[in-house]
């Protein structure tokens, strides 16, 4: 028995896309999922194969982004022997492999024009050749794509084959990000932890409530594949230092005080950490902690790529101290 992708989530808008997953998975139609990167898009293009009725047939997966141009005809479709340089025997394309069971296109609005009107020949009359050869074939492949962009605007554009389009969103399934689903960050953390202390052959016990305040107050723009990241790094470098409780959640592994500045910006003159000379008395005290609080505050936001979070938590503020202390001094920019 082949057992379902392991999908781990509770709220709301993520239960409502699982059953919308189970509704769709035994329609024999193709499905279009979108989402922003790593939001397990793959993982709900596996899903809708296992519960379909092509569950004991292939499921085959193609990034059509990881493809170079040349190749991904022959990829896809196959080629004959001789049908190019380098081709020295007959290669079965991903439909071919497929036949009987799903093919998963995903990044599907990298594939070039000329591979869009073949996919739509495919979807349309079952029927396909391989590079360099005469024979048609047939394909009985249920195609499931995956995009993370806004797809009808590249078709109004005319990136985008309106007509693939059409018969690509049978139906649409859109995943939510992580920022939308709050309540499952927790759930998440400790499922990737628990998993990734088993590999260490480590035990955890579970991470501290600052920890946990990280976690919650991170944008996650990478969402889950970014979460899992920063929770199995922490994991590690919390089990290098023998301990069971993750205190610390390590989001991002290029902070460093000794991290280069950003191309094109001044790095600040004062570096973090080390106090300014003082001034020669009598000086305006208010002005010169003021200046020294600007400066240190300015020198934060560019390590960490003006990112208001990651400053808040480098400096030892909350990210509401951080935000009024930029507003008294008149500081701006950043991002949340």
């Amino acid at each position: 028995m082949i057992e379902l992708p392991d999908i781990i989530g509770a709220a709301a808008s993520f239960v409502t896309v699982l059953d919308q997953v189970s509704r769709l998975a035994p329609i024999d139609r193709p499905v279009l999922v979108v989402g922003e990167r790593g939001t397990g898009k793959e993982l709900l293009a596996a899903r809708l194969h296992y519960l379909s009725q092509r569950w004991e047939q292939p499921f085959v997966r193609v990034n059509c982004a990881a493809l170079p141009v040349d190749l991904i005809d022959s990829e896809l479709f196959g080629h004959e022997a001789g049908a190019f340089t380098g081709a020295a025997r007959r290669h079965a394309g991903r439909f071919e492999r497929a036949d009987g069971g799903s093919l998963f296109l995903d990044e599907i609005a990298t594939a070039p024009a000329a591979i869009q009107e073949k996919l739509l020949r495919v979807i349309e009359y079952g029927e396909y050749e391989r590079v360099g050869g005469r024979e048609t074939l047939t394909a009985d492949v249920r195609l499931i794509a995956a995009t993370n962009v806004d797809l009808p605007a590249e078709a109004e554009a005319g990136r985008f084959r309106a007509d693939l389009l059409d018969r690509l969103a049978f139906d649409v399934v859109t995943v939510p990000p992580l920022r939308e689903r709050p309540d499952d960050v927790e759930l998440l953390a400790n499922a990737f932890g628990q998993s990734f202390a088993g590999e260490l052959g480590i035990v955890l016990d579970t991470f501290s409530e600052s920890a946990l305040a990280t976690l919650g107050a991170h944008h996650w723009p990478g969402n889950v594949r970014e979460l899992k990241n920063a929770v199995e790094r922490s994991v590690a470098r919390a089990a290098e230092a023998g301990e069971t409780i993750i205190e610390h959640i390590v989001v991002d592994p290029f902070e460093s005080r000794y991290r280069p500045p950003v191309r094109g910006e001044e790095a600040v003159k004062s570096p973090q950490g080390k106090a300014p000379e003082p001034a020669p008395l009598p000086t305006d005290l208010k002005a010169s902690l003021a200046d020294y609080e600007r400066t240190q505050i300015q020198h934060a936001l560019a390590s960490h790529r003006h990112h208001q979070g990651h400053t808040a938590e480098a400096l030892g503020l909350s990210y509401s101290q951080l935000r009024n202390s930029m507003k008294r001094l008149g500081l701006t920019g950043g991002a949340n």
